[in-house]
């Protein structure tokens, strides 16, 4: 899938004032818009990032609402949680969820596939930047077809993930037989975030399908067409392998 590609140097970033809760918005509003001069950039990322309290009028009004009130889920795979399993807490949000729902994940592997369907915005996914949790799974485009071989699908609006790894862990594709791609994570809602995050596989490993999207302090690894998709996202201080993005535009 073509996708166009513009890119701007950009130093590196201010503090995240409230990052979990107002990145969606405040870095994808569409008023200011995102500045095509590399120097006016790094003022426009300190004026857009601040906290909730100040960008309340300038944020989507469903999204100030569903911020009012918080509630915190625990998954944990050694017991002391509510769930030892991500998609049970996924499962546990009701349909047409309207607050924000902070799945606080524990660290460890967690091999399961994982689908937030687009009736169930405002979740976010949140690890401990000591003791990352990762979320594995060996889909492939053989199995699921490509866009749904991924290990975390994200059809909904609003949602975030902090310091999570996502991981496809099927084989790398040697070359000689169709259906080898493996995503690791497709994004199809609009306004989702994604900070201090490492996503890993080999081709295709980030779908970017559609919907504005935000990467800070991302690794994102693979080898053949690794971002693909028709999103309009903006990736600040992520790096591709040994390749630093600084900021680059797809859209």
């Amino acid at each position: 899938m073509a996708t166009k590609m513009t890119h701007t140097a950009f130093p590196a970033a201010a503090s995240m004032v409230f990052f979990f809760l107002v990145l969606p918005s405040t870095v994808l509003a569409d008023d200011p818009q995102i500045p095509d001069d590399a120097i006016q950039l790094a003022s426009w990322f300190n004026d857009v990032i601040q906290s909730h309290n100040l960008r309340r009028t300038t944020l989507d009004p469903v999204l100030v609402k569903a911020e009012e009130r918080v509630k915190i889920i625990k998954v944990s795979k050694g017991g002391g949680g509510n769930f030892n399993k991500v998609m049970a807490a996924v499962d546990s949000v009701p349909a047409g969820n309207t607050q924000r729902v902070i799945i606080w994940i524990g660290g460890g592997v967690y091999e399961e596939k994982i689908k937030i369907d687009r009736s169930k915005p405002f979740i976010t996914f949140y690890g401990s930047p000591d003791d990352m949790p990762m979320l594995s799974f060996d889909g492939t485009a053989a199995k699921f077809g490509t866009v749904d071989s991924a290990t975390l699908i994200v059809e909904s609006d609003y949602f975030m993930a902090v310091n999570i790894i996502v991981i496809n862990s099927s084989p790398r594709p040697e070359g000689r037989r169709n259906g080898g791609q493996a995503v690791a994570v497709r994004v199809s809602g609009d306004k989702a975030a994604f900070y201090n995050c490492k996503l890993v596989g080999f081709q295709d490993t980030l779908c970017d399908d559609r919907g504005r999207h935000f990467f800070h302090g991302c690794y994102i690894e693979g080898t053949v067409d690794f971002i693909f998709g028709s999103g309009k996202s903006l990736y600040l201080v992520s790096t591709s392998g040994n390749y630093q993005f600084q900021a680059f535009f797809f859209h």
